[in-house]
């Protein structure tokens, strides 16, 4: 077996055994297989065809296309690293070396000599994916862009580290400072530093100088700042909880449910396990940017395990599924557990989750040690329903056929704003786009149909593990008495109703933050 290293810096290319090989002429499949090497994980097939081929006919034939000019290339006999099943395709890195992921990798380094740093900063310099652009592709090219700028940000780190290293000969203290306030014109502890050492080599007029322009900036911009404190913390721009470090540490993996469906999972963090049961409208990779629940999985990542799993039918694990039933999903959620060799962790459902929640915490009661449900409901929108709920339900079936993922205001007005009443346009307009790209349209019915079967009410008096309900008290899809009367229907279960009005909490509203502070004294008390 050969080890292969895929260079996107300065140049694209793959090389093996120290010899670069010829690449396919097409640039769209060039681009395919960088970005695979590059996200390193697995993406559905649709998503790919949306990325590189808008304008084909064939967009799919046109993917398979690219996919059997990548496979010589990185494949070998003993090791098929190109993994392409009917839905999904990824790039298994067995033996495979992705410059900039080594690069990112030695960053990380607590003791970089001075030399290790430049040698960092030289490599780091290069362009990334150079000649790779796609100007009829828009959303390769905001992911280009992405990633240039996450190119930006790792120079800036560089810079930060050099400029604050204790064996930075004196003659490079100040240009260092200046090339690191020139990368990072918003970091406070750049500036501050710069300010520091032209301050020390007797440069106090352009010092003076400086601080003014700082000043303005940093207010402008909103961002606290005083040039007389010297912060000892490291100048990094990301936060430790960013999107995209949680999306970079998380690894997507696979397994089977009885019926052979392939299901997607990944856990993130370390510490006291707790699982996520799955429910619709969920994306292992497109959660981490939600403004709905990714403040909710970045806080828990701080100081636990976090494992959630994509529903069948949705995000991505298997789309094209016999079984969508309440049935399926606990088993799914069993085989989850199963499968990452879990003993005992703290469950948390949301929506139907919390329904699928509850019957496993009955089936399972010593794996789990407390129960956390919001927005959730023990009986579905078919039992004890009038006939008008009824047709009320299924024209919202209907019409999510056809209004699924598209700019239709009659269907967002009546499906959209019943998840997210006090949404902004601008929100909305995501929530639109992250529902095209959870699920299709066949399978939002499925799933709003087989919704309205759930009935978990005579499990409810079972459950004999700690349980806290958390419901929006302007909740218009689950309303608040269906959260109350589970919370009263489970013994000894806590429950605290949010000044909201949304089935799905926007990150920005004062009642996420409640929900998550509440969630984090809840499992601090189960410990």
């Amino acid at each position: 077996m050969s080890r292969i290293r895929i260079r996107v810096l300065g140049g694209f290319s793959v090389i093996r055994e120290g010899k670069a090989l010829k690449l396919p002429a097409s640039r769209r499949t060039r681009a395919l297989l960088a970005y695979l090497a590059v996200t390193a994980r697995p993406h559905r097939r649709d998503r790919l065809c949306e990325l590189l081929w808008e304008i084909p006919d064939d967009p799919r034939g046109a993917l398979r296309w690219s996919l059997s000019k990548i496979r010589p290339l990185v494949n070998e006999a003993e090791l098929e690293r190109l993994q392409a099943d009917r839905e999904r395709v990824a790039l298994n890195g067995t033996e495979l070396e992705v410059d900039l992921h080594t690069l990112a990798a030695k960053l990380e380094h607590p003791n970089l000599s001075v030399a290790q740093l430049d040698e960092l900063l030289s490599a780091l310099d290069e362009p990334f994916l150079e000649g790779m652009d796609l100007p009829d592709q828009a959303r390769f090219q905001a992911w280009l862009t992405a990633e240039r700028e996450h190119l930006n940000r790792l120079r800036g780190r560089s810079l930060g580290r050099l400029a604050r290293h204790d064996d930075l000969p004196p003659e490079r203290l100040v240009p260092v400072a200046r090339a690191w306030s020139q990368a990072e014109p918003f970091n406070p502890h750049a500036a501050t530093q710069l300010l520091g050492r032209l301050e020390q080599f007797g440069e106090g007029a352009e010092a003076a100088g400086l601080r003014q322009g700082f000043a303005a900036r940093f207010h402008n911009a909103g961002i606290a700042w005083s040039a007389d404190e010297i912060p000892a913390t490291s100048g990094e721009t990301a936060t430790a909880g960013s999107a995209r470090q949680f999306l970079a540490r998380q690894k997507i993996q696979f397994c089977s449910a009885a019926d052979a469906v392939r299901i997607a999972y990944a856990s993130v963090g370390e510490g006291p396990p707790i699982v996520k049961a799955a429910n619709w409208l969920s994306h292992l990779e497109l959660d981490w940017d939600a403004p709905i629940w990714s403040p909710l999985f970045r806080e828990l990542a701080r100081d636990h395990r976090v494992i959630r799993y994509d529903e069948r039918g949705n995000g991505l694990s298997d789309w094209e599924v016999d079984d969508l039933s309440f049935p399926a999903f606990v088993t799914d959620l069993e085989t989850v557990v199963d499968t990452a060799g879990l003993d005992r962790f703290a469950l948390l459902g949301i929506s139907q989750g919390a329904a699928v929640s509850i019957e496993y915490a009955v089936r399972h009661p010593e794996r789990v040690s407390c129960l956390i449900l919001f927005g959730g409901y023990s009986a579905g929108w078919r039992i004890g329903a009038s006939e008008e709920t009824i047709r009320e339900r299924e024209a919202v079936m209907t019409l999510t056929a056809s209004g699924w993922g598209q700019d239709n205001p009659a269907y967002r007005q009546i499906f959209s704003s019943t998840f997210l009443p006090s949404a902004t346009a601008e929100e909305l307009s995501w929530f639109n786009e992250f529902q095209r790209l959870t699920t299709s349209p066949e399978n939002a019915v499925r799933f709003l149909s087989a919704f309205g079967d759930i009935d978990v009410r005579d499990q409810l008096e079972k459950v004999r593990v700690p349980t806290l309900v958390i419901h929006s008290l302007g909740d218009s899809r689950i309303p608040v008495a269906t959260g109350r009367d589970i919370a009263a229907s489970i013994p000894g279960a806590e429950f605290l109703g949010l000044e909201s009005d949304g089935h799905l909490l926007l990150g920005r509203e004062s009642a996420s933050r409640v929900f998550v502070e509440a969630v984090r004294e809840f499992l601090g008390r189960q410990a």
